[in-house]
């Protein structure tokens, strides 16, 4: 898959923000050909349900590195490998000195987000993909990556479709 990399980093006395674009070839079909064909939506049919993606509600209790922004990148770029994902851009938002991190990476198969307390060692992460990405992947990422004392993880079925 051919792609390239815009860099963009903004800063002042209350925030640092980091932007990083892929984008990718046009090998993926477009709005008409998904329609015409439902195989391209990437919806899923697993255990005789069909739906759009998982959704990964993942909360870190007695984390830590919440406010490192080099280790947040590291940890979300990871999360989207293993999670057999498409990165096609990533914003994370730093609120410095010693602040949280919010941010998203944004997939071809959706999105992990972030938003991370440091003060309170928590930490609060989005992981919603569709087509064949393994989303459950990524909680073992951030929990070597943050160290929790405590995970605590909700999953839903997004978009499940209902069969009569």
């Amino acid at each position: 898959m051919s792609h390239s990399e815009n860099i963009l980093v903004t800063s002042n006395n209350h925030f640092e923000v980091v932007e990083k674009t892929t984008l990718i070839d046009d090998s993926w079909p477009t709005h008409d050909q998904a329609i015409k064909d439902q195989t391209l939506d990437h919806f899923i049919c697993r255990d005789g349900k069909v739906f759009a993606g998982t959704h990964l509600i993942i909360d870190l209790w007695g984390a830590s590195n919440l406010d490192n922004l080099q280790i947040m990148e590291q940890a979300l770029r990871k999360a989207v490998k293993e999670a057999k994902a498409t990165l096609l851009h990533l914003h994370l938002h730093h609120f410095t000195p010693n602040g949280g991190i919010s941010g998203v990476a944004v997939l071809a198969e959706s999105h992990i987000s972030v938003h991370s307390w440091p003060e309170r060692d928590y930490a609060a992460f989005d992981v919603f993909m569709c087509g064949d990405s393994e989303p459950e992947k990524a909680i073992d990422v951030l929990r070597d990556a943050f160290q929790p004392s405590e995970v605590q993880v909700d999953s839903l079925l997004r978009g499940q479709v209902v069969t009569v």
